[in-house]
């Protein structure tokens, strides 16, 4: 269990207490369990009826070989056995047998911001669409975006309760909080949570040597001034001892793996005890080195579907190849992660699905599988990883009651698949439909 430390932020508007005020009377319907009563109350007009898929819930519990979900006003009203309740009079019904339906992918640490192809300078409405729309595409339907963002992210956030939103959702942490004292430092904070952030997020990282790192007086100030106004705050960090260092300090989320050495007990304790998320990032370590030779997945067909082939020529050019041949640190870190990944896991401690994606050459979508194949490389079961990118990040971001699962009275979010991810992870590429607030991506 994750453990709740610090106040809750209205993060995507549009609470339950909507749903029930439209009629939906089934929050507490167990599959099987469907009343007569409750049976009328589907029957209202404007129900669509999804039957004969696999359905995997994101609980934890096992999947329903043959299921029903019922979904109305852009929520969900059941889930259950398709031999439980009759399908609805007047419902629009979706055959979907052989399908296996699970709910949309969380990026518990990404970058919606101003990156057009690979270049910056272009933050604004239109380009912020453009790449929520591509989340969406892959099947990654909320972005907890950690940095960077201005006031048309916030309006997009601020915009999302809704149905027909033919885009990922959009947490936002505003800008991502420096200084080189206290004061200077505090004054961001502040100006973020003016904005309205979901999260503060801040870095402790020397860049393997190249920058300074941010000061424990500066940090831990941060951390409290965030605490103060109700907000939680998420960590850049590279090494071990900063990551004991953020946690004694307060940091409610750990936003990249340890990279530099092997996690011990103490650090395992210390995630226990506190409760708090960790994200691995895996693909951050990737793409600083990837693109050194022409990368594998260039030939993907998943990958080419949404790629811009301007932007693969430009990453082929000599001069680019040898700036990333530069990184072979990163290498060592990789695998650093990856051990220290399935150490964390093995440990039953909480591991949400991130990649930092956003910055240029770091594709956003597409990276998210690719995250989640590492994860199986790093020796997580296909449950686990999908776990960690649904149920246990909506639990993360504090989210639970309205994404990540598909339960009554959460947002009908999710993914149909033509092929069954919970056999092999790269399954999840098998993309037919993704479905936001109860409609299908056109």
């Amino acid at each position: 269990m994750i453990k709740k430390r610090t106040l809750r932020s209205p993060l995507l508007m549009g609470s339950f207490f909507a749903s029930l005020a439209l009629g939906l009377v089934v929050d507490l319907v167990l599959p099987g369990m469907a009343s007569a009563a409750q049976t009328r109350g589907f029957a209202q007009a404007g129900v669509t009826a999804l039957v004969g898929a696999r359905i995997w819930d994101g609980t934890g519990s096992a999947a329903i070989p043959d299921g029903i979900m019922l979904v109305r006003d852009g929520r969900i009203q059941y889930v259950g056995p398709r031999s439980a309740i009759p399908v609805p009079a007047g419902a629009t019904v979706v055959n979907l047998n052989g399908r296996t339906i699970i709910p949309g992918l969380i990026n518990t640490h990404g970058h919606v911001g101003g990156t057009l192809g690979l270049e910056g300078g272009q933050y604004n409405r239109s380009n912020l669409i453009r790449q929520l729309r591509l989340y969406a595409e892959y099947g990654i339907t909320t972005v907890n975006s950690l940095g960077g963002d201005e006031r048309e992210g916030f309006a997009l956030r601020d915009e999302q309760s809704m149905t027909g939103l033919d885009r990922a959702r959009v947490l936002v942490a505003g800008a991502v909080v420096t200084g080189s004292t206290v004061r200077e430092a505090l004054a961001q904070v502040q100006q973020n949570a003016d904005m309205g952030a979901d999260w503060m997020k801040l870095r402790v990282d020397d860049n393997l040597g190249a920058s300074e790192k941010m000061s424990p007086e500066i940090y831990s100030a941060i951390i409290d001034r965030s605490h103060e106004l109700g907000l939680r705050l998420a960590s850049h960090l590279f090494y071990l001892d900063d990551a004991k260092a953020l946690m004694r300090a307060g940091t409610d989320f750990i936003a990249h793996s340890v990279r530099d050495r092997d996690v011990d007990d103490e650090f395992l304790g210390m995630l226990a005890q506190s409760g708090i998320c960790y994200t691995p990032t895996l693909t951050r370590e990737v793409s600083t080195f990837v693109y050194e030779s022409r990368p594998d997945f260039f030939d993907d067909p998943f990958f080419l579907s949404h790629a811009d082939p301007g932007v693969l020529e430009q990453l082929q050019e000599p001069d680019r190849q040898a700036r990333f041949a530069r990184a072979q640190p990163y290498k060592t870190a990789l695998q650093v992660a990856l051990r220290n990944l399935k150490t964390i896991s093995d440990a039953g401690l909480p591991v949400v699905m991130g990649t930092d994606t956003g910055p240029a050459a770091r594709f956003q979508g597409y990276f998210e599988h690719m995250e989640l194949d590492l994860m199986a490389e790093a020796g997580l079961t296909p449950e686990q990883i999908l776990r960690s990118a649904t149920g246990v990040a909506a639990e993360c971001l504090r989210l639970d009651d309205e994404i990540g699962t598909l339960r009554p009275n959460r947002w009908a979010d999710f993914i149909v698949l033509t092929e069954n991810p919970l056999v092999d992870i790269r399954n999840a590429h098998s993309i037919e439909s993704v479905w936001i607030a109860g409609e299908a991506l056109r």
